[in-house]
């Protein structure tokens, strides 16, 4: 997966609009929508001001690694609290409705 689609997954899994996401990480809406487009791959200091805004740091290891630590609270955006399901339960256990 590119840094691109990445920063993407980690803007869905939290829940934010793009507008959000570049208020809290700092980085210009302009630049997001041409990563997100495809149009351009963020470099090294885009991650670096990403990963440093505190909502975003658990994704750092998998950002710059694709390697997840979740004893270290590194994760990817597929277990984010707004990711994918708890991969735990079983089938009985889910709540349909």
């Amino acid at each position: 997966m590119k840094t691109s689609e990445k920063l993407r997954a980690i803007r869905k899994a939290e829940g934010l609009t793009q507008a959000k996401f570049c208020e809290i990480s700092g980085v210009a809406l302009s630049s997001l929508k041409n990563y997100e487009g495809g149009h351009k791959e963020p470099g090294l200091q885009i991650v670096k001001q990403v990963v440093n805004a505190a909502p975003f740091k658990k994704y750092t290891l998998w950002l710059m690694t694709d390697e997840t630590a979740p004893e270290a609270g590194q994760i990817s955006p597929a277990v984010a609290h707004c990711g994918q399901d708890d991969t735990n339960l079983s089938p009985s256990d889910r709540k349909t409705g």
